[in-house]
């Protein structure tokens, strides 16, 4: 870590000792590079639940690349997509939704076509891109399991955009223009990173700290008895916020030094450790 991320580590709170639900990433944390969740995952969660304690996902996926984990998982709690820009219930129900100012849509679109980076519209449970052959969208399309709809003009969803991605391989162009949107947009949208080739702005409100609380308010349960996992920028104001918060090995040394501890990379269960180590003993027999 650089001295200035010594410094944010060393001026958190101390840890909570006390975990009564768990809110995960996905994509860099729960998930392997592969996009699985490994059995040894899959064991600790249900030790979770026997435990009384829930775990929530959140992610920058659309709300099918959620659900298709949520459901195979068989999990019962709420979820948030799109960095919280959505959240549902088990049953498919919309708890919570929160789009971008038009005005918003445009200045991005505008700046993401300048610096000729992909852009895709996230709008509900639609995906629409302007070429479905370019860049990233066949692997997002085979991540998500659906196919995007093509659109030559996104003028007709200006209005419903829950999330923009900007996808370019040039991951400095991404990194720089993360500062550049961030400071056009303050005060109207939240910017981060979710992969070093994935710039996403959401509504101002459309954070993972945002869905950290929203999941907690609906399970009952405050931020300071969650324990949260992550990896990318975009996981960071959860980090902020949650009474335990846990950074995967492959996270940066920056978001790492958001978090209480730093478990193994997706590659080792690193989310299984983290897990067993420091979640596991702060459950009280009687969470739940």
């Amino acid at each position: 870590m650089k001295v200035d991320d010594i410094a944010r580590h060393d001026a958190k709170l101390a840890p909570t000792e006390s975990v009564r639900l768990v809110v995960t990433d996905m994509d860099g944390t729960l998930l392997t590079p592969e996009k699985q969740v490994t059995r040894r995952s899959v064991d600790t969660i249900e030790k979770l639940n026997a435990a009384g304690v829930a775990v929530c996902l959140v992610s920058s996926r659309a709300v099918v690349g959620v659900e298709r984990y949520h459901e195979a998982l068989h999990l019962t709690t709420p979820y948030a997509a799109m960095n919280g820009a959505l959240v549902r219930d088990a049953q498919g129900k919309v708890l919570s939704s929160l789009v971008l100012p038009p005005d918003a849509v445009r200045a991005t679109l505008d700046m993401l076509d300048v610096h000729e980076v992909d852009a895709w519209l996230f709008c509900g449970t639609d995906w629409i891109v302007k070429d479905a052959t370019s860049g990233y969208v066949p692997y997002e399309h085979k991540t998500l399991g659906i196919a995007p709809t093509v659109a030559k003009d996104f003028g007709p969803w200006e209005g419903q955009v829950g999330k923009i991605t900007g996808s370019s391989a040039d991951y400095d162009l991404l990194e720089r223009m993360e500062g550049e949107i961030s400071q056009m947009l303050e005060g109207r949208a939240s910017v981060a990173r979710s992969a070093q080739y994935y710039l996403d702005v959401t509504p101002k409100d459309a954070n993972k700290g945002y869905a950290l609380r929203e999941l907690g308010r609906l399970l009952g349960v405050a931020p300071h008895e969650i324990a949260c996992l992550g990896d990318m920028p975009n996981d960071v104001p959860m980090l902020d916020i949650a009474g335990l918060s846990i950074a995967m090995g492959n996270a940066s040394g920056e978001v790492a030094s958001h978090a209480h501890f730093v478990t193994d990379t997706n590659e080792n269960e690193g989310w299984a450790k983290a897990i067993e180590t420091w979640v596991m003993p702060r459950v009280s027999p009687k969470a739940g």
